[in-house]
């Protein structure tokens, strides 16, 4: 019998001897359907049972094919169970959690002969707060537009209907603005005034979001992504009424972050701060709208109060004019580089490196709607009114200091930058981030007392010593997994590598066109047009065809379409007004398709079976560092004298070149070919480090 059954607190020789007889040939794990004995799943799993039996952090590189997700399930729920503690499991795309929750978790109920429990967790303002649904129904015709009214309406039926009452669950989503007036959010919808025991409650009331937080606070183990993971780690938690003494987002938890690569990016972003025009104008007219005079102040009769928030108004929508306007001008007056080839571009991203670079035309207004909102606060009898306002008091407050900490630029371990986003791009955002987000996960993850679990199929590295660089500093990395290690903040955490149970050697095949043009030499896109045809015409379609510049697979796309055409094949092109999710399905469907994508087709995609047998790579995916953050990075390594290329440029563009290559083989039976044509992988020194950092597969130079 094996000891975990009986649900006592084991001992970590006793962990790690359940999770290795678990993953026997002949163990729990066999009775699954299509179980297949893999020893590098049994060897993570032990590494994953090991780490969390000492309480220790652990960094672990697991090849394409393992089956890295119950690999680390099944010790971390064995642990959790038995040390009555919750695991958090956090993943960067959808799809994972979908297979996560939807299929690995369900089987592993029916085949552990243990009782454990698990939930998706989801921010709160994806839950319709039923209490805030009753009141904006009372107060419809002060608060809302006609056809807001009807969209009210509309939620209200839903509501009657939905299972879980999240966003998930509607077909068409909700105006944003109805939506804002009855989600759930922090201060309006707490367990003291939505929960078990509130008034709302004892009334015969539920509301979704105390009922989905009642099933969270129950779960052993939880599903979430990496954007929420980090918001949450940023507030201290789901819930102001939790105060969390050990752990991370709960007391007594641990944490197992899945898809890894993608975690200092995900961490940058919500370790810093955003405020838009948007977000600004959306506040303040939830406050009053003049132009429909709607709005809660206008509910409350309070014309001092609806003047100040028109003033605001006023003053916000100068204060981006001028912004736009001044950071125009700094575009005029900006050096240009080599990566734009000396030409001036429209900008989207502008680093902003003077304090000041406006007045402050805005702060001022917005702390007199404050201040307005705390008198007529104190005037109301009503507490739920009381709670909206100081929920609007909390929020304009955040913009405020959101803008005041962007004009000031008072951290200089910080990167300050304005961005243009929306369809016509006139919603200007005001961006700050760590240049370092090391420094902040090593103080806020890597020093808590909570086991802390990384993997992903692409964390290592070929050792950069390899490359002389004269006399030029060289990159102070001697392990494979030690840059991402540095990069995260988790510095001496224990790094383990699990290989691929794939042989390589009999399913991939390299080529590397030798030939080529050099990807700057004009010549390159002729060529490329040439190879691309070549190579589709060798594996009668089924390829992805991956570029790193848009503009460039626009141009191929638009070339070849004469040759799609004459071969009968279909070429998918991203960009072309398709949903990629859509195009990855006619893609599966037909197994002479091509697919061209740039980004996000190098990573996270999982094409199965015949489909995919040909990944063409366009050009190394060396990152231009025209991002404003990416350019405080490079400028920070050079201040200290590092080697920017090295340290930064390279070993990015060596991690998302084996994703890309890692989109061909995805199980035991699949066969291929990669083509690089991009000849650096031969002429550059840093060229070997490419081809190392891939498995161990026949190569021809072609």
């Amino acid at each position: 019998m094996i000891s975990f059954i009986d649900e006592e607190q084991n001992s970590g020789s006793d962990l790690v001897k359940d999770t290795k007889s678990i993953f026997s040939d002949s163990g729990l794990l066999s009775k699954a359907n299509n179980f297949e004995f893999r020893a590098e799943q049994q060897q993570m799993a032990v590494e994953v049972a090991k780490a969390l039996s000492k309480n220790q952090h652990l960094i672990i590189e697991a090849g394409t094919g393992v089956g890295k997700s119950l690999a680390y399930l099944i010790p971390g729920i064995l642990y959790a169970v038995s040390n009555n503690k919750k695991a958090v499991i956090s993943t960067h795309t959808i799809n994972l959690q979908e297979q996560l929750t939807e299929k690995d978790l369900p089987m592993l109920k029916e085949i552990l002969p243990l009782d454990f429990s698990f939930a998706m967790l989801k921010g709160r303002s994806n839950y319709l707060c039923t209490r805030r649904l009753q009141r904006a129904r009372q107060q419809a015709t002060n608060l809302l537009t006609s056809s807001e009214i009807e969209e009210l309406k509309r939620i209200t039926d839903w509501s009657s209907k939905t299972v879980d009452g999240s966003l998930s669950d509607f077909e068409i989503m909700p105006d944003p603005k109805v939506w804002d007036l009855v989600c759930s959010e922090r201060g309006l919808c707490s367990s003291k005034i939505c929960g078990h025991n509130s008034d709302f409650s004892k009334m015969g009331q539920t509301c979704f979001y105390q009922r989905a937080r009642s099933r969270i606070l129950g779960a052993d183990l939880l599903v979430l992504n990496h954007s929420l993971f980090f918001s949450l780690l940023d507030d201290d938690g789901i819930d102001d009424d939790d105060k969390i003494d050990e752990g991370v987002l709960f007391n007594n938890d641990f944490v197992i972050l899945d898809e890894a690569h993608n975690v200092g990016q995900v961490a940058s972003k919500h370790m810093g701060m955003s405020v838009s025009s948007g977000q600004v104008r959306f506040n303040l007219q939830r406050l009053w709208n003049p132009k429909t005079s709607k709005g809660l102040l206008g509910l409350l009769r309070s014309g001092k109060a609806t003047r100040l928030v028109e003033d605001a108004q006023d003053a916000m929508e100068q204060f981006f004019e001028e912004l736009e306007v001044a950071c125009d001008e700094l575009n005029e007056t900006k050096v240009t580089t080599k990566f734009n080839n000396g030409k001036r571009t429209v900008w989207k991203e502008l680093r902003v490196r003077c304090a000041e670079l406006i007045g402050d035309s805005l702060t001022l207004p917005l702390q007199r709607v404050r201040e307005a909102l705390l008198q007529v606060r104190e005037d109301t009898d009503d507490s739920d009114t009381a709670q909206e306002l100081a929920e609007f008091n909390r929020r304009i407050g955040e913009l405020r200091e959101a803008v005041l900490m962007f004009l000031s630029q008072a951290s200089k371990d910080h990167v300050y930058w304005v961005e243009k986003s929306g369809k016509a791009n006139t919603i200007l955002s005001l961006n700050a981030a760590p240049i370092d987000v090391a420094v902040n996960l090593r103080r806020r993850l890597f020093r808590c007392s909570s086991p802390i679990i990384l993997t992903s199929a692409t964390l290592a590295l070929s050792d950069l010593h390899s490359i002389k660089q004269s006399s030029r500093p060289k990159a102070k990395l001697n392990k494979p997994l030690e840059y991402f290690a540095g990069q995260i903040g988790a510095d001496g955490v224990k790094a383990v590598q699990v290989g691929s149970p794939f042989d390589y050697e009999k399913q991939m095949k390299l080529f590397i066109v030798g030939k080529m043009p050099d990807p700057r030499d004009p010549k390159f896109r002729d060529a490329l047009i040439g190879q691309i045809r070549n190579f589709i015409k060798i594996s009668d379609g089924g390829a992805f065809v991956l570029f790193t510049n848009f503009k460039l697979m626009l141009d191929i796309a638009d070339k070849l379409e004469g040759f799609f055409i004459e071969q009968e094949i279909e070429c998918l092109v991203q960009g072309a007004g398709v949903p990629r999710s859509i195009m990855l399905e006619r893609f599966k469907r037909d197994e002479r398709s091509v697919l061209f994508g740039t980004d996000s087709f190098w990573q996270g995609v999982d094409v199965p079976g015949n489909a995919l047998r040909n990944v063409i790579i366009t050009r190394l995916p060396f990152m231009v560092p025209d991002h404003p953050l990416v350019e405080a990075q490079i400028e920070a390594i050079e201040a200290r004298e590092g080697n920017a290329f090295m340290e930064f440029s390279l070993p990015v563009a060596v991690l998302k070149f084996r994703q890309g290559v890692g989109r061909l083989i995805r199980t035991k039976s699949d066969n291929g070919i990669v083509v690089v044509l991009d000849n650096r992988v031969l002429t550059k020194r840093y060229g070997d480090i490419f081809l190392h950092s891939l498995p161990i597969c026949p190569k021809e130079v072609v």
